[in-house]
């Protein structure tokens, strides 16, 4: 797949190489531009782009910036994407990075708040992952103990897509229903973090 990630970091970093190891099309971008991310390229195999050409065209879209900067991102970014573009959201929101955000201290989960800004329904997953383990905890499908991820998202047709790609980047997709579920695994929550199998992280996600 041709994929679009906004986001040069930790997560967006790791993610690039898993994916083009992968055999997947990756273009990344950052918001300082394609200039600066030689050794993003270097590491990962992605390709440096700007901003407005990370979507171009792109079948998934993941977006890996900090929380406060999604609301900068351009608007109208996802019109160049691919018809039916797969969002991917792995933020977290956490106040003292990104200042208080009104409709989420009141209770919107911080993936609706995203879905909003970018206009476009988004897919929940990737945030509740220590970076390093993107690289480190990859397994074949049916490896005892293999990590699980939850995933949420309102639009099937999308979710099925992330469902498919987290197991081909060897995790176990865990789907735990809509997008409001996703509060599940937000930071505060039993399964923020840990590294467990997927009978073990459907246990966290009810103690929530």
């Amino acid at each position: 797949m041709k994929i679009g990630i906004i986001g040069a970091g930790h997560i967006g970093g790791n993610l690039a190489q898993l994916l083009v190891r992968h055999g997947h099309q990756v273009v990344i971008a950052n918001s300082r531009g394609p200039q600066t991310l030689d050794e993003v390229a270097a590491r990962t195999g992605a390709t440096p782009v700007d901003v407005l050409d990370a979507p171009r065209d792109a079948e998934v879209v993941i977006v890996a910036v900090p929380l406060k900067a999604v609301a900068d991102l351009p608007k109208g970014l996802l019109d160049s994407a691919a018809p039916g573009v797969v969002v991917i959201d792995t933020n977290n929101y956490y106040p003292q990075r990104d200042g208080q955000i009104r409709p989420i201290d009141d209770g919107m989960v911080s993936s609706r708040w995203v879905s909003e800004q970018l206009g476009h329904p988004v897919v929940k997953v990737f945030n509740n992952i220590v970076a390093q383990q993107l690289l480190d905890r990859p397994t074949p499908p049916g490896t005892e103990g293999r990590r699980a991820l939850p995933v949420a998202g309102d639009d099937q047709r999308a979710k099925t897509v992330v469902l498919n790609l987290v197991d081909e980047l060897g995790f176990d997709a865990v789907d735990i229903g809509g997008l409001d579920e996703s509060w599940r695994h937000q930071p505060g929550t039993p399964a923020y973090g840990p590294d467990v199998d997927a009978a073990k992280l459907v246990e966290l996600l009810n103690e929530a």
